[in-house]
């Protein structure tokens, strides 16, 4: 049966404007994206049977084009509205960690480096820059690849921090085998930084490590 002829309280729109968004399923939340269904069914089947084909939300927005237009029903112009939604979550958290100093809200600093770095396929080390008041001025990849004590430059990191007038760092590298747990090359690559940094005055204020779980915080570990 069409949508249209729900019952209104089971409409997902409907649902949504008088309930709020957090009633509704994963399912009913992209049925509303999606707007229409196929012949014989409706939005909402069509939205749960993406997400049981592609196995949740999390690989659903992490697909690429060919693996969600193969999909009966999902187009490129699809495609490009589903990318523009995870681009403009992005955006949003960092603009959530601009308006703060990144140090005084932990958790929006690790969702942004999480929105950033987990699903990608290599390992990526990132810094975030940040002003003397700790609120973020960009980020930047500095290095792709394995990362290890050969891999990631000093030199090249305090080059990007002294262009950006920065007054400290943040980094994060992702494992895409999503195990957080860090090495000890990562330790030993922190202790590097710190040190190379703090000749220049620039503090490394933490080096966070993303997999499937909790970022891992090396400040914590006690590593500075």
């Amino acid at each position: 049966m069409s949508i249209k002829n729900w019952p209104d309280q089971q409409k997902p729109r409907e649902k949504l404007l008088t309930s709020g968004a957090q009633s509704l399923s994963d399912a009913e939340l992209l049925a509303i994206f999606l707007r229409t269904g196929l012949s014989g069914c409706s939005a909402v089947e069509l939205a749960a049977g993406m997400l049981e084909q592609m196995g949740g939300l999390r690989p659903l927005f992490n697909s690429n084009e060919k693996q969600l237009t193969d999909i009966r029903g999902i187009g490129p112009a699809k495609f490009a509205q589903l990318s523009a939604i995870t681009e403009l979550n992005r955006r949003y958290l960092r603009e959530q960690l601009v308006r703060k100093a990144a140090l005084s809200d932990p958790e929006s600093t690790r969702d942004y480096l999480v929105s950033l770095l987990r699903d990608r396929q290599r390992e990526i080390f990132l810094a975030l820059f940040l002003d003397n008041r700790h609120r973020v001025i960009c980020h930047e990849e500095l290095f792709q690849g394995t990362i290890d004590g050969a891999a990631v430059y000093p030199r090249v990191v305090a080059e990007r921090a002294l262009s950006h007038n920065a007054a400290a760092i943040i980094v994060a590298h992702n494992h895409p085998s999503g195990v957080s747990e860090p090495s000890s090359a990562d330790e030993a690559i922190t202790r590097r930084l710190r040190d190379a940094l703090a000749l220049l005055d620039i503090r490394l204020l933490d080096h966070f490590v993303i997999g499937d779980g909790r970022p891992v915080s090396l400040a914590e570990r006690g590593i500075l």
